[in-house]
């Protein structure tokens, strides 16, 4: 047997695991470790698996997910998501669909300290949809409004998916955090602009209005917001000026969490515990991730079926673009059954060294690709986050929640396509850092 179909049989080998919901990690490892015995037998594939292993942990640009993580639980567990939701609310609760957008703004700036998708969903949903319920909002346009938002986590920064992304492919992930500003600000615009559209059709959705905030209340409301303000400014801002590695300034980020939580008595013992208990959950879990990605990747490499994948698209008589459209087409599709990481970890080793070969920047394909996987974690039927509100929200029925976020997925849809369109709103923030 050719090591190319070897390869082939252990992707296919893969997806069949990951389906089964065999642990990503732990799939991975199974395949990589079965392709290295059958190409090069036991003692190269044991030397291998212990390299793998030794080589990924002891990579220093790892350490920036924990303390990035870090940062996200101590904020998340000292109980600010709420003080963030209604010094938000206070600027826009008065206009129709308006707690909606304060949910959507809410969910982007929680997204600055979070990096996940599923704990930026959850909180908002505890938080933001038994407020828009007192106010007679429709299930469909609340539990929209905060799967939406919770999308919001993995494309502004710090993102783990994008920090992953980094490690994969070895673009700078420093880079790649800052990719994600000004696409995350725009989609956040968008959503409110999506809801306003909605409501201003069917007022029905929301069809109570809330008196305008005074202006001494709306000004009070930064009293709220400046935590989040600040310590984003001091970890990824001090990333932007170089005055930070991306490592440090997760560190700095998860102490001033730490500092503003404990000194403001907001995190208890518990909290703190339970923080760091999450935080090395989290980082093991996606450590066994990027171990088995690593030697899978090697082993498929070693199966020649990336170079073999890469010549016979490089000689395609097509446009680049649509080659991308393709690619991106099999990632939506994908992401239906798929959740984002197991994408991440089951194509890069294929789909990456292809791009970079038919001439596109490694950080915006990475952006593009964190847009198409938002889409997967609204759309059944995994639709992780809609199941996240689901178990918060029990009396929303799951097909009106999938059915409210329609819209919001032709909005990510339309937004991704502009992104191809006009790649300078993803680089230009990346290439002043070059510069």
């Amino acid at each position: 047997m050719s090591p190319e179909m070897i390869g082939v049989i252990g992707i296919i080998s893969l997806l069949i695991l990951i389906l089964l919901r065999v642990q990503v990690g732990i799939a991975l490892l199974l395949v990589g470790f079965t392709g290295y015995l059958t190409l090069s037998g036991s003692n190269v594939a044991l030397a291998q698996l212990g390299m793998s292993a030794f080589g990924t942990a002891s990579k220093y640009s790892l350490s920036v997910m924990p303390m990035f993580i870090l940062m996200g639980m101590f904020l998340s567990y000292s109980g600010l998501a709420k003080d963030l939701f209604k010094a938000v609310d206070h600027w826009v609760g008065h206009v129709r669909g308006g707690l909606g957008m304060a949910t959507i703004g809410a969910a982007a700036i929680f997204s600055s300290i979070s990096g996940s998708a599923n704990a930026t969903t959850a909180t908002l949903a505890k938080v933001a949809i038994p407020e828009m319920k007192d106010y007679n909002y429709k299930p469909s346009l609340s539990s929209a409004c905060v799967a939406a938002g919770g999308t919001l986590g993995v494309l502004i920064p710090p993102s783990v998916i994008l920090i992953l992304y980094g490690v994969l492919t070895m673009e700078p992930v420093g880079a790649l955090l800052i990719a994600g500003i000004v696409p995350g600000i725009l989609l956040t615009f968008l959503f409110m602009l999506t809801v306003y559209i909605r409501v201003k059709r069917d007022p029905s959705l929301a069809p109570n209005v809330q008196t305008p905030s005074t202006f001494k209340a709306r000004m009070g409301s930064f009293g709220k917001i400046w935590p989040f303000v600040l310590i984003f400014m001091l970890s990824i801002g001090g990333i932007y000026f170089g005055f930070f590695t991306p490592t440090e300034a997760g560190g700095v980020g998860a102490l001033g969490a730490l500092l503003f939580s404990v000194l403001t008595k907001r995190l208890g013992w518990k909290g703190f515990f339970d923080s760091l208990e999450e935080t090395i959950r989290l980082t093991s879990m996606i450590f066994i991730i990027l171990i088995g990605a690593t030697l899978f990747g090697q082993f498929l490499a070693m199966s020649r079926v990336p170079t073999a994948v890469t010549s016979m698209v490089i000689g395609l008589d097509v446009s680049p673009f649509v080659i991308i459209a393709i690619i991106l087409l099999i990632y939506f599709l994908l992401g239906l059954f798929l959740e984002g990481i197991a994408i991440l970890v089951l194509t890069l080793p294929i789909v990456y060294p292809l791009v970079i070969q038919l001439g596109f920047d490694g950080i915006w394909f990475g952006i593009i690709m964190v847009m198409v996987f938002n889409m997967g974690v609204v759309t059944p039927p995994l639709g992780i986050s809609v199941y996240v509100i689901n178990g918060v929200a029990k009396d929303i029925p799951i097909q009106t929640i999938f059915r409210g976020v329609t819209p919001m997925l032709i909005a990510m849809m339309i937004f991704t396509i502009i992104l191809v369109i006009f790649p300078e709103i993803v680089m230009t923030l990346p290439n002043l850092m070059r510069g």
